[in-house]
């Protein structure tokens, strides 16, 4: 018998159901772990098993860089302390007008038993960030200032020069270009500049649930 094919409307359903049951859940492997991403890794893997056992998806791999790849989903799980995970970075571009995919992002705080020797993560929350969402909030937004402030294409390259976005002459052009045919939408993500993405989640957290294409799917 066929399993169902995952869609990303069952994947926020059952990232939440799965949440509950992780943060009750008292794993042995996990005492006294500190790497965070050794921590992302365990859950990932773990709630990839709990959909492939459910349902037909096609299995994300490094050369396609996500998760979920049928769906255009990665999953990221990051502490509560510091939310944040690196992501691959693919074009200077994904700052100005997003990664290319959807982001679902648990958010957790690891706590130890050390008379039972075992780790719990309470997953704090489960956030969706639409594809559409996944610029930088202040490149964006700066951007969104000059377009509506009636500024030209040598207005945006100067801006983009002055964040230091990650490109050239003519690639500053060509994007400038871009963004005078077809505005962008404004992200949410704080992405740093290095030779991997460095994505920051605490404005996602704070404004889930308040704008449109990032939804609080639980907790």
């Amino acid at each position: 018998m066929s399993k169902p094919a995952l869609t990303i409307a069952i994947l926020a359903k059952e990232a939440k159901v799965f949440a509950v049951v992780e943060s009750a859940h008292a794993e042995p492997i996990l005492y006294g772990v500190t790497d965070g991403k050794a921590v992302g890794t365990y859950l990932e893997l773990k709630f990839r098993k709990y959909l492939a056992d459910r349902y037909e998806f096609e299995q994300g791999n490094a050369a396609k860089g996500i998760d979920f790849p049928d769906i255009g989903v990665d999953v990221k799980v990051t502490s509560i302390k510091q939310p944040q995970s690196s992501c691959p970075y693919r074009s200077a571009r994904q700052k100005v007008f997003g990664l290319g995919y959807s982001l679902m992002v648990f958010v957790y705080e690891k706590t130890d038993d050390a008379k039972a020797k075992t780790g719990r993560l309470d997953i704090q929350h489960v956030i969706m960030v639409d594809a559409k969402r996944t610029a930088d909030f202040q490149m964006t937004k700066g951007l969104l200032q000059i377009l509506d402030n009636e500024g030209n294409a040598e207005d945006l390259i100067a801006y983009m020069t002055d964040k230091n976005l990650p490109v050239d002459e003519i690639e500053a052009t060509k994007i400038a270009a871009d963004l005078l045919k077809k505005r962008p939408e404004q992200g949410y993500l704080t992405i740093s500049n290095a030779l991997q993405w460095r994505l920051q989640y605490a404005r996602v957290i704070e404004q889930a649930g308040k704008v449109d294409g990032i939804t609080r799917v639980g907790l």
